[in-house]
């Protein structure tokens, strides 16, 4: 640390020889005189520089000097020791230096906070990622070596196993195109492509195409809009996995013979779409993480039902590209409520079906 003290008596020293040649020089002042004044100019140019440094200059340089010897030897990258309030601006320089280093440090802690995180977040991802393409593929490794043990030779137990490895590849196909969407969503990959149409149709194909799920378990699914159209602006192929993936998702976690009711409301030029049931509903602590990537309410029980665990992580992503967003409302054990908004479209004579894109529907 700089010493102020030093510098002060030094000051002085030289302060108080400039002042007593002045003083000897007059012929009137005995010597007695000028060692008085000598001592008395001397410990007041002391005190007088000791103070002027050490509360204007060496304590703010000081402490300048301590954050930079504890940045430069700080070994965890842990900024927070810095962070702490400061005052107003000061006429002081030093002081108005000092809370810079201090503003930088602050800014610079969040930084560190946001990759530590983001550095969580990536090997928890890896261990999912890794876990979800584990099971298909040892699924289907077990599979194909029983048969490659002997079991090949019957005839129904080859077509048996052969059907569960195809499934299982199935599932990892759907879980690699998954993984796939998400990142190029991320990066930006993959554009929006903006049409009218009439999301109440949609939400027609998507019923016809749940129709058989929906009867195994008696749930009858609601489509209140049916006799009016509602035209929206958005990309028609990325909505239609939307609300496949929330009316599915309905069906899939109401107990049987319960109920599914899509409704829409059209409010601020925009058109809102309500995807209900009277499902098992989602616990409050779990509300605000059912959008993770692999996030599962009861593990055990989705693994059971199948599933990547990315599809409302893609829903999420798809609004967000629609510079809109997924709400949720849920009470456990009597259902949940999901809806997003787009924007309101003009009407058309015709859409294409999703299933062919190359033919006109009537």
């Amino acid at each position: 640390m700089i010493n102020s003290r030093g510098i002060s008596l030094l000051l002085a020293l030289i302060i108080s020889i400039i002042t007593t040649a002045f003083i000897s020089m007059v012929e009137s002042v005995n010597d007695v005189a000028v060692t008085i004044a000598f001592f008395l100019s001397f410990s007041t140019s002391y005190i007088f520089i000791l103070i002027t440094l050490e509360f204007i200059f060496f304590r703010q340089i000081n402490s300048i000097f301590e954050v930079l010897e504890n940045i430069r030897d700080m070994k965890d990258q842990d900024l927070s020791f810095l962070i702490k309030s400061t005052a107003k601006t000061s006429f002081n320089p030093l002081k108005n230096v000092n809370k810079e280093i201090f503003n930088y440090a602050e800014q610079k802690q969040q930084e560190i906070i946001e990759l530590k995180q983001l550095e969580a977040f990536r090997r928890e991802f890896m261990a999912d990622v890794s876990h979800e393409l584990k099971t298909p593929i040892f699924a289907a490794q077990g599979f194909v070596h029983t048969l490659l043990d002997g079991a090949i030779e019957d005839k129904k137990v080859r077509k048996k196993f052969l059907k569960k490895a195809a499934k299982s590849l199935d599932g990892l196909d759907i879980l690699v195109h998954e993984l796939l969407t998400i990142s190029q969503m991320e990066t930006g990959e993959i554009k929006m492509h903006y049409e009218h149409f009439d999301i109440v149709q949609m939400c027609k194909e998507v019923e016809d195409q749940l129709e058989g799920k929906a009867a195994k378990k008696d749930i009858e699914i609601t489509i209140s809009g049916e006799v009016k159209k509602h035209f929206v602006y958005a990309d028609f192929h990325r909505i239609y996995q939307v609300l496949t993936n929330l009316i599915s998702n309905a069906v899939k976690y109401t107990r049987k013979g319960g109920k599914v009711w899509v409704d829409f409301e059209e409010k601020h030029g925009s058109i809102y779409t309500y995807v209900k049931d009277n499902g098992r509903g989602i616990p409050k602590e779990d509300i605000n993480r059912i959008f993770e990537r692999f996030y599962r309410v009861d593990k055990s029980r989705s693994k059971e039902k199948g599933g990547t665990g990315l599809g409302l992580a893609i829903v999420k992503h798809i609004m967000e590209a629609h510079d809109s967003k997924v709400s949720v409302e849920s009470e456990y054990k009597k259902g949940s409520v999901f809806s997003f908004a787009l924007k309101k479209g003009k009407p058309v004579s015709h859409r294409f079906v999703y299933e062919e894109d190359d033919e006109d529907e009537d």
